[in-house]
């Protein structure tokens, strides 16, 4: 009873966790709604608030883009293929680490060019440098139940842009349309105290400390020591830490749309809102060719590793990923599992495992005869042989196998014809050889042939009929 419990419950366990499993790796076809509140703004998402519309047109125009799946720290391992421009659209799901912002700050120092697309990032993707610092301010937000997908309701009572100054980054774009919900960009000139307490930069020190919003940035100082001789190679003076305002807004809520500065020997670029690379809003007035400028022609890599879409050490999973053939080697390992348990567990009693007789039957007679003659013990051989056939004569005369000689004889007789003083002759010395008379190996042999004779005279052979019973028994 134990052992039928035990499986029972194996069974259930086992189904429980199957159902488990099925239910976890269960794929919904269709897709969800998504809302302006909560967007998901990876290049792998096709709904309204992704950007696969703007990675697919990158890469069928021949640029080199590709998709970031490693932390921030990895972009300055040596040996390591990095990109020339990384494109952080947000806000993300995965937090930055601690040791993500050193790792990105000390890659555009060395050359590298930032592009943020978000309406609220961090202070880790807008870093302060050269005394000027960039702000970024959301007028209004989007409530709960703003589609992205309804353009109305997106860009109700927002005028078109257009350019601030003719920059490569607004070339060839006449106007551009921004969502309701566009952060405001402000370039603030930090106090010299702050600069010379944090050491923000390697740009020139202030000269003018300003916090108000409206007050324009001021054109960057000629560098001294330039040497102005027509008939001298002028030195390029260094570029200003100055932020550039591409695009600007007056009005209730002045600010920048576009924003880009200097960050040691890179660059970094500032977007107010994803909805100009959403796959809802590229297509709007000149958001497209926005977008192309914004990110250059060099190695392009959009960040997928805080979208949540970063790659794995397996790149067999990493395949797989996102689809139920990972659930279905779980549900494989799980019956393996439970197949394994029961064959090395016992659910009943123990039992002596079988010994099959390697022997044949021919080889059991020819042993037992062998015994019998060295043991010269013919009484035994007769003794085998007569047993069966007194038998057998007693059922032919119809009489129980407690009948006397004299009685299986007469009937046998009276039956067969067969004379009735020589079978019971026959009998009785058999007889006297099993109860201990004296008998030699060629008189055993004799007595044994004639109980042979008469069986099979008699059609009463013991041995073809038992055959025959066998085969019987095996048809049936």
């Amino acid at each position: 009873m134990k052992g039928r419990l035990a499986i029972f419950l194996t069974v259930v366990v086992m189904v429980f966790v199957l159902v488990a499993l099925n239910a976890a790796s269960y794929v919904r076809v269709e897709s969800e709604r998504e809302f302006e509140m909560a967007p998901d703004r990876s290049t792998l998402n096709t709904g309204p608030t992704g950007t696969r519309a703007f990675y697919d047109y990158l890469k069928e125009t021949g640029r080199d883009v590709s998709r970031w799946g490693q932390p921030f720290r990895q972009l300055n391992e040596r040996g390591r293929e990095r990109p020339q421009t990384l494109v952080v659209v947000g806000p993300t799901r995965v937090p930055f680490g601690e040791d993500e912002a050193p790792a990105l700050l000390q890659w555009l120092r060395e050359g590298g060019r930032l592009v943020v697309i978000s309406r609220e990032p961090g202070p880790e993707l807008m870093p302060s440098y050269g005394g000027w610092r960039v702000s970024a301010r959301q007028a209004e937000a989007p409530g709960p139940d703003v589609r992205p997908d309804d353009v109305e309701t997106m860009t109700r009572g927002v005028p078109l842009l257009a350019p601030s100054q003719p920059t490569p980054l607004v070339r060839d774009v006449a106007q551009v349309t921004r969502s309701r919900f566009a952060a405001r960009l402000q370039v603030i000139r930090e106090p010299e105290s702050a600069v010379a307490v944090t050491g923000i930069g390697a740009g020139p020190p202030p000269s003018i400390v300003a916090d108000d919003d409206n007050v324009p940035p001021p054109a960057p100082k000629p560098t001294a020591g330039i040497d102005y001789d027509r008939s001298a190679t002028p030195a390029e003076p260094p570029p200003s830490p100055a932020p550039v305002e591409h695009i600007y807004e007056g009005g209730t809520h002045p600010g920048a749309l576009l924003v880009d500065y200097v960050y040691g020997r890179g660059r970094v670029v500032v977007l107010g809102d994803p909805y100009v690379v959403s796959n809802a809003g590229i297509n709007r007035a000149d958001n497209l060719l926005l977008a192309a400028n914004v990110v250059g022609d060099g190695p392009v890599a959009f960040d997928e590793y805080h979208h949540g879409y970063g790659t794995t050490g397996n790149k067999l999973f990493a395949y797989f990923a996102g689809t139920p053939v990972i659930w279905m080697f779980g549900q494989a390992a799980v019956v393996v599992l439970a197949v394994v348990w029961t064959r090395g567990r016992r659910f009943a009693r123990p039992l002596p495992s079988p010994r099959p007789d390697r022997r044949s039957k021919l080889e059991f007679v020819a042993s037992m005869a062998e015994l019998q003659q060295r043991a010269r013990a013919y009484d035994l051989a007769i003794e085998n042989v007569y047993t069966r056939t007194r038998r057998a004569l007693a059922r032919y005369g119809g009489l129980p196998a407690t009948a006397t000689i004299e009685q299986i004889a007469e009937r046998v007789a009276a039956r067969s014809g067969r004379n009735s003083s020589r079978l019971s002759a026959l009998m009785r010395e058999c007889e006297d050889a099993v109860a201990g008379s004296p008998l030699s190996a060629r008189r055993a042999l004799s007595l044994a042939r004639e109980l042979r004779t008469v069986e099979r005279d008699l059609g009463i052979q013991m041995r073809a009929r038992e055959i025959r019973q066998a085969e019987t028994r095996s048809n049936n």
